[in-house]
């Protein structure tokens, strides 16, 4: 009987362990509803057929809406990455969110998002990890399909 309570309190455990860690902590920008679909055809977004470059979006742009507005209507920056490959990044950085509370969108500059605040440079071909200055955590980031020549973001 003894046997038995160890050794449901080990698998206990191990699942609580599994739960705490599969969930993303480097993810402090809390989620807004994303799902938007863009035409690499369309002249707002012929910077996207150059790998690898990048282009922001937001609630104005085509008349998307709030689906593209991102966390505070901050906006949503489309990497291309190569040939098939897309990131797409909230524009809020994490790094003034998460110590300030204070939510200011990153700028384009070439591969790199950079914060006007804290000057924390953010790699895109890295995944939006740091790469100089003070922040620590990754820009959030969203799913993405490419097919044709439509690529679709999303959260949900």
């Amino acid at each position: 009987m003894k046997s038995k309570i160890i050794f449901f309190a080990i698998l206990l455990s191990g699942v609580f362990l599994i739960l705490f860690c599969s969930r993303d902590k480097n993810d402090v920008i809390p989620d807004v509803y994303v799902d938007f679909y863009i035409d690499l055809n369309d002249p707002e977004f012929f910077d996207l057929n150059a790998v690898p470059n990048a282009v922001t979006v937001s609630y104005m742009t085509n008349n998307i809406g709030y689906r593209a507005a991102g966390y505070d209507s901050n906006g949503i920056i489309i990497y291309r990455a190569d040939l098939y490959q897309f990131y797409a990044f909230d524009r809020t950085c994490p790094h003034d969110y998460a110590e300030n509370g204070l939510s200011v969108k990153v700028n384009i500059d070439g591969i790199y998002a950079v914060c006007p605040q804290c000057s924390t440079y953010y790699a895109l071909p890295a995944g939006g990890m740091p790469s100089s200055g003070p922040g620590r955590y990754p820009l959030k980031n969203y799913r993405t399909a490419f097919s044709g020549s439509v690529l679709h973001v999303w959260n949900r």
